[in-house]
């Protein structure tokens, strides 16, 4: 870390949908390549980035279900979605020389390491980007879950939550033109004004560990190196009390 940035050691957490681009599903390379050089700015201010990324774009435990899946194997489906995307962004950061690690809680170690907690933090202090693929290693946990724990596990100092809208608001922007966006808010407020930032499980584990959420726009250019350094304006910054 440098005087330049806010935080040292910081979790995002990335939606599988998001990385699918417009179209909705698979991988877009223009997509990844944007995420890649906007994690790539922020490694070379010194920053350690930890990784958690879902697997919507490819497979979802739920819709699964739907189509008559077994819940539970549809939710292994869905971690091995996970790990796929982990395997995709692994590849584009690296393309940028940068050094990484995709850490499975599901054991493959012909692709990816098996996901060790102390291993995974002398990665971080060796400067590499850690992902963490396969959510838990359990069903009926989501990718939101996954990144609560493994940013309490690993003792980050934030977790930031890569979305399409630039932070919380009072309603849903896209149905509602009178809504507008929190630059704060405390866990205690989202619980009582009901407001959708992350599953309910996660949430409750970033607010008893006093583990802040920042909800940004991952697809704005800049935007996470603007946080990084320091920016309030730039998403919705949830905390025990209000700055």
């Amino acid at each position: 870390m440098t005087s330049q940035t806010k935080y040292k050691r910081i979790l995002l957490k990335l939606s599988g949908e998001a990385l699918a681009g417009p179209n909705g599903y698979n991988i877009d390379p223009v997509v990844l390549e944007q995420y890649s050089k906007e994690i790539k700015q922020v490694v070379d201010l010194g920053v350690q980035v930890a990784i958690v990324i879902g697997g919507g774009n490819i497979f979802r435990g739920v819709s699964g279900e739907r189509s008559g899946i077994d819940r539970v194997q549809g939710d292994y489906m869905g971690m091995l979605a996970t790990v796929i995307n982990a395997m995709a962004i692994q590849s584009s950061l690296e393309k940028h020389k940068l050094y990484t690690r995709v850490m499975s809680a599901i054991k493959m170690e012909q692709v990816c390491e098996p996901y060790v907690r102390r291993r995974a933090v002398r990665h971080l202090e060796k400067g590499r980007v850690v992902i963490f693929a396969a959510g838990t290693g359990n069903p009926y946990f989501t990718t939101d879950s996954t990144a609560a724990l493994r940013a309490i596990e690993v003792e980050a100092d934030v977790v930031l939550k890569g979305t399409k809208v630039d932070g919380v608001y009072t309603a849903d922007p896209m149905k509602d033109k009178t809504a507008t966006r929190y630059t704060s808010i405390t866990f205690d407020d989202v619980y009582e004004k009901k407001l959708s930032v992350m599953d309910l499980t996660a949430f409750t584990l970033c607010q008893e560990n006093n583990l802040p959420i920042i909800v940004f726009n991952m697809n704005k250019q800049g935007s996470l190196l603007k946080l990084i350094e320091g920016d309030d304006d730039q998403g919705t910054l949830i905390t025990m009390t209000l700055p």
